[in-house]
């Protein structure tokens, strides 16, 4: 069939009214995020002693830093930081506003729990790292001072590299605990099976354990800590995709005796 440039006009419409739809989401996006930044900037110096308090309960009571203009950057940071976090309920709206309408409604009903779990997994992974792992992890990495060969050595953290720390800890607990999301997306999508996976568990343990030795800071506490709950993610994910396969099953069977009996088969709505 010979495709005419009448064609292209009409096809210039609905990209049109994609992109301005796209561009509307970005904007309400952004304002939230600057919206949410300003707040937190009049708030920088609360959410500072909050990200402050793991380095106070492992005993260091004191940081510096070397450029006059140094402080002001790292509440800048701080913000901006915690901005990300406070807005990401309405980006996440945003951004479901706009995939939503091309959708069916059972690819809605499917893909809606990986919208919910994903904050709830990012904010376990964060809260894991904030309440648990960094104040171990500072206690372990403060105990090296002492004296030397009559030298004594003391910790004086800087500002900048410590707020740089503290988002690494919960930037790398938070993401790393959406591997259940990843996981369960890629078997929905029939890209990998559950007998794979399963099947890759050996390599799959390599791959966390080295995973957790990279984004981590070098010390073993905090990459077991991050290690062994990925492992009981992956292992719960395996769980999930076995219940759901039984549950697929127990439909198509009972489509097939309804069949049998003449009887309609009751299916989720198409659009």
């Amino acid at each position: 069939m010979a495709f005419r440039i009448d064609d292209i006009d009409e096809t210039q419409a609905p990209l049109l009214d994609h992109l301005l739809e796209l561009r509307t989401r970005l904007v309400r996006s952004i304002i939230a995020l600057a919206l949410a930044f300003g707040v937190c900037l009049y708030f920088a110096g609360d959410i500072l002693s909050f990200l402050l308090r793991p380095l106070a309960e492992a005993g260091q009571g004191t940081l510096i830093y070397t450029k006059l203009y140094g402080q002001f950057f790292v509440e800048l940071k701080v913000a901006l930081f915690a901005a990300f976090f406070v807005s990401f309920p309405i980006i996440s709206n945003q951004i479901w506003a706009f995939i939503a309408p091309g959708l069916y409604a059972r690819e809605k009903k499917a893909f809606l729990p990986f919208l919910i779990a994903t904050p709830v997994l990012f904010t376990g992974g964060a809260a894991l790292a904030y309440y648990v792992v960094m104040p171990k992890a500072f206690g372990w990495m403060l105990g090296f001072q002492g004296s030397h060969g009559g030298v004594k050595i003391e910790a004086l953290p800087n500002s900048e590299d410590y707020l740089g720390l503290v988002m690494q800890f919960i930037l790398a607990f938070g993401i790393s605990f959406l591997l259940p999301v990843l996981l369960l997306l890629l078997n929905r999508a029939g890209i990998v099976s559950r007998q794979q996976l399963a099947g890759a568990r050996r390599y799959v343990i390599v791959a966390i354990t080295a995973i957790a030795a990279v984004i981590t800071p070098p010390d073993v506490l905090s990459q077991l800590m991050l290690a062994i709950p990925l492992l009981f993610l992956f292992e719960g994910s395996l769980l999930f995709m076995l219940f759901t396969e039984r549950k697929a099953e127990q439909e198509k069977a009972t489509e097939a005796q309804a069949a049998e009996a003449g009887l309609p088969a009751t299916t989720s709505s198409e659009n």
